[in-house]
C-alpha cells in the first residue's frame, strides 16, 4: 500500500514530463527531490529510478520530435560524446567540494542562464539553419559535460542553452535534440544501477506513465508558443530551480561553515 506522500509524488511526476516536453530539461532536478522527499526513497534507489523515469520519458518525446524533424542528429552526436568525456573528468572534481557548495554553484549557473533567457524578446530572430561546427560544438559539449559531471545535475538545463548558442539551433530543435542527449545519458547511467530497482518496478512504471502524460501536455503547449515565449519559459523555470536550490542548501551551507570555523 502506497503512502499519501508516494501517491502525491506519482502525481507530481507529471511535472517532470511537462518540463521535458516544454523546454527539454528539468527532468532529474525535479525528479530526485520528489522521490527522496515525498516518496521517501533512499538516495541509492532514487538515483536509478530517476534515471529510468527521465530516460524513458525523454525517449518517448524523442520519437515524436524525430517524426516532426526537430532533432539535429549531428549536434546531438557531437555534444553527447564530448559531454560524456567531460562528465567523467568533472565527476573527479566533485569530492573536492561540499554538497551544499555544489548546489549553490549550480544555482548560480541557473540564474545566469535564466536571466539570459528571460531577456529574450519577440523580435529576436530564430536562426534559419544550424551551424554546428565540429570543434566549436565539441568544446561546448565538453564544457557542459564537465559542469554536469562536477555538479551531478544539469541535463537539459545546460544542454539547451549550449545548443542555442554554439550550434545555432532554433529553440524547438534544441528541445528535441536535448531529449536525445538526455535519453542516451540516462540509459548509460541506468545500466550501472540495474540491480538497485528490483523492489520498486511497480512504482517506476507508475511514475513513467504519469510523466509521459505530462510530456504530451508539455509538447502540445510548446507547439502553441512562440520560440521567444518558449525561451522565457525556460528562463523562468531555470530561475525557479535556482531559488529552490538556494532555499534547500543555504542552511546546510551556513551550518557547515560555522562548524568548520
Amino acid at each position: 500500500m502506497w503512502s499519501a506522500g508516494t501517491i502525491v509524488a506519482v502525481l507530481l511526476s507529471g511535472a517532470v514530463g511537462l518540463s521535458l516536453g516544454l523546454v527539454g530539461g528539468g527532468g532529474s532536478v525535479i525528479t530526485l527531490p520528489i522521490l527522496v522527499y515525498l516518496a521517501g526513497l533512499p538516495v541509492e534507489q532514487a538515483v536509478p529510478l530517476s534515471l529510468a523515469i527521465v530516460g524513458v520519458t525523454a525517449a518517448v518525446g524523442l520519437g515524436v520530435q524525430m517524426r516532426q524533424g526537430q532533432v539535429h542528429l549531428n549536434a546531438a552526436a557531437v555534444f553527447g560524446l564530448a559531454g560524456m568525456l567531460g562528465a567523467v573528468g568533472g565527476a573527479q572534481l566533485t569530492p573536492l567540494v561540499p554538497g551544499p557548495v555544489l548546489m549553490m554553484l549550480f544555482a548560480a549557473v541557473m540564474i545566469a542562464v535564466g536571466i539570459r533567457m528571460v531577456r529574450q524578446n519577440d523580435q529576436a530572430d530564430e536562426p534559419e539553419r544550424a551551424e554546428c561546427h565540429f570543434w566549436k560544438c565539441a568544446l561546448a559539449g565538453l564544457a557542459v559535460g564537465v559542469l554536469t559531471g562536477f555538479l551531478g545535475v544539469g541535463g537539459g538545463f545546460l544542454i539547451v542553452p549550449a545548443l542555442l548558442r554554439f550550434a545555432k539551433l532554433p529553440m524547438r530543435q534544441a528541445v528535441g535534440t536535448s531529449l536525445l542527449i538526455i535519453a542516451a545519458n540516462s540509459a548509460a547511467g541506468f545500466l550501472g544501477h540495474l540491480g538497485e530497482v528490483q523492489g520498486v518496478l511497480g512504482l517506476m512504471a507508475a511514475f513513467i506513465a504519469v510523466a509521459v502524460i505530462g510530456l504530451f501536455a508539455g509538447m502540445a503547449l510548446a507547439r502553441r508558443m512562440r520560440p521567444s515565449a518558449l525561451k522565457r519559459a525556460f528562463g523562468g523555470l531555470s530561475l525557479a530551480v535556482a531559488a529552490y536550490l538556494i532555499v534547500m542548501n543555504a542552511r546546510p551551507l551556513v551550518e557547515s561553515m560555522v562548524g568548520n570555523s
